[in-house]
C-alpha cells in the first residue's frame, strides 16, 4: 500500500471512530431523556443513534477492506468495497426511516402523553448540536477523501438533526396541539430521512453499475489531450471506476494519417503520463488516423455530420473513411444520444437514406455508438 492510500485509510478510520464514539454517547444520553420524558419518540431516536454507530463501524470496515492490495482474484484492487459500505450505510438510513415512520403512525393512532422536562431539553439540544457538528465533519472528510461512505454518513447525520429537532418541537407543542402532534412531526421527518437514504443509496449504486463520469472532469481531460497539436479530435472516452483513487481510462485520439508513427507514438505516451500525473488515471489511448487534405473527403464527412445532426443536434461522427476507386465507400461511426429512441438498425436506415439524398453514389457502412459520457 502506498503512502497516499495509507494516509487515506488512516483518515477514514479516524472519521469512523469519531462517528462510533459520538453515536454511542448520544444513544446513552437520549435513553436517559426518554426515561425522563416518557416519550416513545425520544427512545426511538436513541435507537436511531445506536444504528448510526453500527453505520460508523461499517465505514471503518469499508475503509480497511478497500485499502487491501490488488491480488490475483482482484487485479484492480478492492476499492469498490467502499461503495458497498456506503450502500450499507444508506440501507441503515432507510431502515431507520421506516422504523421512525412506523412509530410516528402508532403515536398518531394511539397517542401517548409525554412531559417535556428541562434536563431532557438540554440533552436533546446538545444532541442536535453534536449531530450537526458530526454532519459537517463527515462532509468535510467525504470531500477531502472522495468517499461515498462518509458522504452517506453525513447525509445520515443531517437526517438525525431533523429527527431530533422534530422530537423536541413535538414535545414542546404537545400541550397546545395534543400528543398527536409528536407523531405528525415524526412522520414528516421519517419521510425526509427516507428521501435522504434513497439519495445516498442511488449515489453509491451508480459507480457500481458504471455511471457516467463528471462532465467537468471529462472536459478537463479532453482539453489536456487536445492541447497537443498532433491530436485533431477525441472520441469513445471511457472511464472505469474501481473505487476512490483507482480509475482506468481509454480514449480514441484522431491524428493526421500522414504523420510519423514513431513521433505520434511518443506524443501518446507523453499524454498518458500527463493523465496519470494530473488526474490519477491509468490511460490507454488508441490512435485513429484521419485524412485532412482531400477536399472530397472533407465534403463527404460534412455530409455525414449534417445527416447525424438531423437525428439529434449533439450527435457526432468519428472514424470516418471514404474508400474505393471512386471514394464512395463511406465508413464511419455515428455517436447517438440515448434519448434518440430508435434501434441501431433504424438509425442506420435513416442515415443511409439522408446520405443518398445528398450523394446518390455513396455506399454507407455505418456503425452506431452511444456516448459513455454526459
Amino acid at each position: 500500500m502506498d503512502n497516499a492510500n495509507k494516509t487515506r485509510q488512516a483518515r477514514g478510520a479516524f472519521a469512523g471512530w469519531v462517528g462510533v464514539g459520538i453515536n454511542l454517547s448520544l444513544f446513552g444520553v437520549k435513553m436517559i431523556a426518554g426515561l425522563l420524558t416518557g416519550a416513545v419518540s425520544v427512545t426511538a431516536d436513541a435507537f436511531n443513534n445506536l444504528s448510526d454507530a453500527a453505520g460508523s463501524l461499517v465505514t471503518l470496515i469499508g475503509f480497511r477492506l478497500s485499502a487491501q492490495r490488488a491480488d490475483e482474484e482482484h487485479p484492480f484492487g478492492h476499492g469498490r468495497i467502499e461503495y458497498l459500505s456506503g450502500l450499507g450505510v444508506s440501507l441503515l438510513i432507510l431502515l431507520v426511516g421506516v422504523e421512525l415512520a412506523r412509530d410516528a403512525v402508532v403515536q398518531i393512532v394511539r397517542p401517548e402523553q409525554a412531559a417535556l422536562t428541562a434536563p431532557a431539553v438540554v440533552i436533546l439540544v446538545l444532541a442536535i448540536l453534536a449531530k450537526g457538528a458530526l454532519a459537517r465533519f463527515d462532509r468535510y472528510w467525504a470531500k477531502k477523501l472522495a468517499s461515498p461512505t462518509l458522504d452517506a454518513a453525513a447525509a445520515d447525520a443531517v437526517g438525525d438533526v431533523l429527527a431530533t429537532s422534530a422530537v423536541l418541537i413535538g414535545l414542546a407543542l404537545t400541550p397546545v396541539f395534543g400528543p398527536r402532534i409528536d407523531g405528525v412531526l415524526g412522520l414528516v421527518v421519517a419521510l425526509l430521512i427516507l428521501r435522504s437514504g434513497w439519495t445516498a443509496a442511488r449515489e453509491t449504486v451508480s459507480p457500481l453499475l458504471g455511471g457516467p463520469p463528471d462532465p467537468a472532469a471529462v472536459a478537463e481531460i479532453e482539453a489536456l489531450i487536445l492541447s497537443h497539436r498532433e491530436v485533431l479530435g477525441v472520441h469513445d472516452l471511457v472511464i472505469h471506476d474501481y473505487g476512490p483513487g483507482r480509475r482506468m481510462m481509454s480514449v480514441h485520439a484522431e491524428v493526421p494519417e500522414d504523420s510519423s508513427f514513431a513521433a505520434i507514438h511518443g506524443v501518446v505516451d507523453h499524454i498518458e503520463r500527463e493523465l496519470k500525473e494530473r488526474f490519477g488515471l491509468d490511460a490507454v489511448i488508441h490512435m485513429d488516423p484521419v485524412g485532412t487534405d482531400d477536399p472530397q473527403i472533407r465534403r463527404l464527412r460534412e455530409l455525414a455530420e449534417g445527416a447525424v445532426r438531423e437525428l439529434h443536434p449533439t450527435a457526432t461522427v468519428h472514424d470516418f473513411r471514404a474508400e474505393g476507386a471512386d471514394a464512395m465507400d463511406l465508413r464511419f461511426d455515428a455517436v447517438i444520444p440515448y434519448e434518440v429512441e430508435l434501434t441501431d438498425e433504424e438509425i442506420r436506415a435513416a442515415l443511409t437514406e439522408k446520405l443518398r439524398e445528398r450523394e446518390p453514389r455513396c455506399r454507407p457502412d455505418i456503425g452506431v455508438d452511444r456516448s459513455y459520457v454526459l
